[in-house]
Order: C-alpha cells, then sequence, then structure tokens
C-alpha cells in the first residue's frame, strides 16, 4: 500500500495489521487493527506517533516514498503504549530527530519502556506550540484517554486533530477514511467495541475533553487505530457518538450471559428472555462459552439491562461468568438495570452471588435472584418469564425518566 495523502503534505503511513485479534491483551478484534502514523512535510518535518514492535519495516518504506527518513525533524509521541512505541527505538536510530515530544506523563512511560536512551526528549503540556514553518502542532493534554500519558495535537492551519487513541476502531481495510468504507453496520459496531472496552471507565474524562474539542476548528480526525474521519459531518458524527456512549443514558434493550453445565441455567436464560421480549424489551442472549468477555461489553453498549446467570458449582459461580464479571466490572458501565438467575443441585450460592457482583456496579435490582434445583418446572419457568416482565417495566420507567 502507498502513502495515503490526508491532507496537502500530510501521508498516513501506518501498518494495517489484518492478522491482528487480541488486542492490548484482553480485547478482541475481529478485524484486525491499524497502526496509525502520519508524516508532516514542512520546514520541519515531523512523524506523528510510530507503530508496534516488528512493523518499522512497512512504516520506513511509506516513509522513504515521500521523505528520506533521516530527513525527519521531529517526532511525536502522543502516548507511550508499545502499540505506538513499540518500534520508537529503531525509527529513532533510523531517523536521528532533532526532538522528541512526549507529554508531561510521558516522560514517565518513556523512561518505564527505554531507560537507557540518551534521545533529545522534550515535554509539552496543554497549550505548548511548535512552529514547522508553515504549520503548527498544539498539544492537548488528555490524561486517562486512556493513559496518563495520553495528548492529542491539533494542527489548526490544516483543521487537523491528531487524536491519538479516542475516535478510533479496530478495522483492518485498504479504506483509510470512514467515507470510503464501504459497511456502516460494521463501522459503528467497531466504534463501539472499542469504546466499551477501551475507553468507557473513562467516560467522565471523556465528557470533559469533548467541550475542548469542539472549540477548535476541525473538518479532520485522524486517530491512531482505524478509520479516519474526513469532513464536518463525520467529525460532528464520530463527537455525538462518543458523547452519547459516555452519558451511558439507558436504553430500551436488554442483555443475558450466562454459562450452564446440563443446560438448566440456559434453559432459565431464554424463559427471562421471553418475559423481557414478550413486554416490549429486544434481548440478546450470550453463552460465555460462545462468546468472548469483550464481545458481551461490546453488546453491552446498546442495553440498559443486564442479567447473568449461572449454576452453583463447588459453592460458588461457574469460572467463566466470574470472569464476565469483573472484566465488566473494571469497565464501570452505569446507570444499568441488573437481575441474576441461577440453577443448582444442593447447596445453590450462586444467583446471591451474581446479585452482589451486579450491585457492586451500581445496577438497579427490582427482583430478588432467581434460582432452580436441578431441572427448572413450570414454576420455575414462570418465575423466570416473571422476572424478565419486572425488569422489562423497570428499564421502560428508567428510560422514560432519562
Amino acid at each position: 500500500m502507498q502513502p495515503v495523502e490526508i491532507k496537502k503534505d500530510i501521508f498516513w503511513i501506518g501498518y494495517v495489521d489484518y492478522d491482528h485479534r487480541d488486542f492490548h491483551g484482553y480485547s478482541r478484534s475481529p478485524d484486525g487493527s491499524t497502526y496509525n502514523a502520519y508524516l508532516i512535510k514542512d520546514e520541519k518535518n515531523v512523524l506523528m506517533d510510530t507503530v508496534a514492535s516488528g512493523c518499522e519495516g512497512t512504516l520506513l518504506c511509506r516513509m522513504a516514498k515521500v521523505l528520506d527518513p533521516e530527513k525527519i525533524d521531529y517526532v511525536v509521541c502522543n502516548h507511550l503504549e508499545l502499540d505506538h512505541s513499540g518500534s520508537l527505538e529503531a525509527i529513532m536510530e533510523r531517523c536521528k530527530p532533532e526532538k522528541l515530544f512526549v507529554s508531561q506523563a510521558g516522560l514517565k512511560s518513556l523512561a518505564g519502556y527505554f531507560a537507557s536512551k540518551d534521545w533529545p526528549v522534550q515535554a509539552v503540556k496543554s497549550g505548548d506550540t511548535i512552529s514547522l514553518g508553515k504549520r503548527t502542532i498544539v498539544f492537548q493534554e488528555t490524561r486517562m484517554l486512556h493513559w496518563p500519558d495520553s495528548m492529542v495535537s491539533y494542527i489548526p492551519e490544516e483543521k487537523l486533530l491528531v487524536s491519538n487513541d479516542i475516535f478510533g476502531q479496530n478495522i483492518a481495510s485498504s479504506a483509510r477514511f470512514v467515507d470510503d468504507f464501504s459497511d456502516d453496520g460494521e463501522y459503528l459496531r467497531r466504534v463501539k467495541e472499542y469504546y466499551y472496552n477501551i475507553v468507557l471507565p473513562y467516560s467522565p474524562m471523556v465528557l470533559k475533553a469533548l467541550p475542548i474539542v469542539e472549540q477548535l476548528d476541525i473538518d479532520m480526525i485522524a486517530p491512531d487505530h482505524g478509520l479516519i474521519h474526513r469532513g464536518e459531518k463525520a467529525v460532528r458524527s464520530i463527537i455525538d457518538m462518543y458523547r452519547a456512549m459516555a452519558e451511558q443514558k439507558p436504553q430500551q434493550r436488554a442483555l443475558i450471559f450466562y454459562d450452564t453445565m446440563w443446560q438448566s441455567t440456559e434453559t432459565m436464560a431464554y424463559a427471562i428472555c421471553s418475559g423481557l421480549e414478550e413486554n416490549g424489551v429486544p434481548t440478546r442472549i450470550m453463552s460465555v462459552k460462545s462468546n468472548h468477555h469483550s464481545a458481551v461489553m461490546t453488546e453491552l453498549a446498546d442495553c440498559g439491562a443486564v442479567l447473568a446467570g449461572s449454576p452453583t458449582h463447588n459453592n460458588t459461580i461457574l469460572p467463566l461468568v466470574a470472569a464476565q464479571l469483573t472484566y465488566m466490572k473494571g469497565l464501570r458501565p452505569l446507570n444499568r438495570i441488573g437481575g441474576a438467575f441461577g440453577s443448582f443441585g444442593w447447596s445453590g450460592e450462586a444467583p446471591k452471588q451474581l446479585q452482589e457482583h451486579l450491585t457492586d456496579m451500581h445496577m438497579d435490582m427490582p427482583v430478588e435472584p432467581v434460582k432452580c434445583s436441578w431441572r427448572p418446572d413450570r414454576d420455575v419457568l414462570k418465575a423466570c418469564y416473571d422476572m424478565g416482565k419486572t425488569i422489562s417495566e423497570a428499564l421502560k420507567k428508567k428510560c422514560q425518566e432519562g
């Protein structure tokens, strides 16, 4: 793939990783990902961000088609996580820039990963600027979006925001822009997937950062993963999506996730689903055996209610359900209604433990857990249906209240 000129004398020179499936070690990326890097040609030539380790050869090859790598004057690292800085050592050795710019907090990340390197580092803070000649870079720290060292770089002369890890998606494609990507539904799903598995716990910081972004004159947002948002309409669209996801207003849809040993808990899940759907709440059922924990979180993006089911095993919850709850709690979903259910043979602790997990996530719990000894009979299935009905009524009320 050739370098892609995204603005006059500004080029995408990143890496498309079609085979990448394990993003950051905890989230799936079913469509691969990209490590976006940008080259700015001016009186001072700038490399904006780098790529993961092992991908530097492709970056340097693309760079060389536009500019001799030794003519790079500045390198800007908006974020030092290794998917962006894994190739930094090779880039610094090859390009030998005059300066390497990082955020104030980036000094700590840089020292942690590259402790022995005597590089020409300059730390910047919000509002600091550097002149490239015809253009200026204005730095804005965006701490905890999603690392302490994160910042974005604004080029006012080009109405361009290089946004680092915010406004991105995990998509591997020959398309570089959202408007060139052929599947709108897939794009929207990948935005939600990225947000709900990476950015969600930092939603309060998102809501603080968005007004700052909106004050800028922007017609392009270039993230470090995925497709570039080109044009004022696309910029407005992704900002509005981020605000909606950060606000986490309840939506009239439910998610049921569960594990099962001999299908008793699974049967309960489907009975609860009937109670929800027949009372106006579309529902998605997901077995944690069949769905990765990040896929369950992605589904939660559109759901105002979440119900967890597990049989009792060794006086506790089955391991995959426990893992899902631990992962979900760390991502801090808000404004949800919860429900718990499960089967057991002789002790039956799991449903109460599930309820405690959901309560710890500050979920409203309008109904007591439903327990089933051995196999669900007609009475148990009715109790499951009634649970779905009660939660549907509570969710509709919560959605009306906003």
